[in-house]
């Protein structure tokens, strides 16, 4: 278990880095969309890419703009209009946050997500390619949840939960999240003046869940329990979470200069041993494949599993599905990520990797599925 007393380290040393800002900041408590704290994100989150970080930005507030746009002060409870404020809201949203990066010669993305976008495996596939993409072409993507099409996750949604989602889609070291908190305390300190910062803990203690209060404003949709919630679910992907008052000048500067702000909730578990929990515990399997005992033997060894050792395949499949890997008797040996279609593993199947490309016109794995995308049954 790591030493709590270096988890301020962790951040500070984390070279990929998920920001998410709340509406109640991005739009001064729905006031309308606050230019100068967006400026000031951007200032340091130059800052960090000049100190060789990458950052993606999730951001709340489309929907709290657009409310300001169209003159509403109480936020709707009809699913329509709450669509339409997005898509107004959306607008302003992105204009302010190019502007601000523009400054700084920054190039932005706009990225919508919906949460099913990272539950289906090719689309996930698909977004984190982009996401990686635009990372490594030195742009800033700016995500935020595609408030405009979506109905429950408007109403049930939250941005806190989306960018846990986002860490594990990037394996992003660190998610930061601001709030108009100073951090977790002990009870909520609107109503209770004995209330303690809690500076720093385990990510996976339930305990924190039961101190969290409800959301601050009519604006905001999570509160400090979707932070909490969040923190649990980056910690899945091994990410370090630190919850901070966006008010605070620098905030992101002095968090990444391993400053005590906010409150920090670290994971406890390796990345690896994080993403084969996911992959166990939130996929269904899409088909199998039959393998020989070869396979069987180093698929035990903890190697990948390679096309020669496929013998049969079961189902209707796309990359990046959740297949089975099982023995001519049926005993499932391991289950996994497949880098190739249902279709693509029948053309290669007993055939050597270096046959691939001849075979299917290119070649995306030598693997058939990888072992850091494998879990043994």
């Amino acid at each position: 278990m790591p030493d709590p007393s270096h988890m301020r380290d962790k951040i500070s040393s984390a070279r990929r880095l998920i920001v998410k800002v709340g509406s109640a900041l991005v739009t001064r408590n729905g006031t309308c969309l606050d230019k100068t704290a967006m400026a000031d994100w951007a200032r340091q989150i130059a800052a960090l890419r000049a100190s060789g970080k990458q950052v993606v930005l999730v951001s709340s507030g489309a929907v709290a703009a657009g409310m300001h746009r169209l003159g509403w002060t109480r936020r709707p409870h009809e699913m329509n209009k709450l669509q339409a404020a997005a898509a107004v809201g959306q607008m302003g949203l992105v204009e302010a946050y190019e502007e601000a990066f523009s400054r700084h010669d920054i190039h932005t993305a706009q990225i919508l997500l919906t949460h099913e976008d990272l539950t289906d495996r090719r689309r996930y596939l698909n977004a984190r390619s982009t996401v990686t993409t635009l990372l490594e072409l030195g742009v800033v993507p700016i995500i935020n949840e595609n408030d405009t099409i979506i109905t429950d996750e408007i109403k049930f949604g939250d941005n806190d939960t989306l960018g846990a989602l986002v860490a594990n889609l990037v394996e992003a070291d660190a998610l930061i999240i601001l709030t108009d908190q100073q951090g977790l305390y002990t009870a909520d300190p609107r109503g209770n003046p004995d209330a303690t910062l809690v500076t720093e803990g385990r990510a996976e203690d339930r305990a924190y869940e039961a101190m969290a209060g409800g959301a601050g404003t009519g604006i905001s949709r999570g509160g400090m329990i979707t932070k909490i919630r969040a923190a649990q679910r980056a910690a899945r992907s091994g990410a370090h979470t630190l919850i901070a008052s966006g008010n605070e000048a620098d905030a992101l500067l002095r968090v990444a200069r391993g400053e005590t702000l906010g409150t920090l909730l670290y994971a406890t578990s390796t990345r690896l041993h994080a993403r084969k929990q996911w992959l166990a515990d939130h996929l269904q399997l899409a088909g199998s494949l039959v393998i020989d005992d070869g396979a069987v033997a180093a698929l035990r060894s903890g190697r990948s599993l390679l096309p020669v050792g496929v013998v049969d395949v079961h189902g209707n499949f796309e990359r990046g599905a959740a297949v089975a890997c099982r023995t001519a008797d049926g005993d499932e040996i391991a289950r996994g990520l497949v880098n190739y279609s249902s279709s693509e593993c029948r053309r290669i199947a007993r055939k050597p990797s270096s046959s691939i490309e001849a075979i299917l016109g290119y070649i995306e794995q030598p693997e058939l599925i990888h072992r850091d995308n494998m879990i043994s049954s």
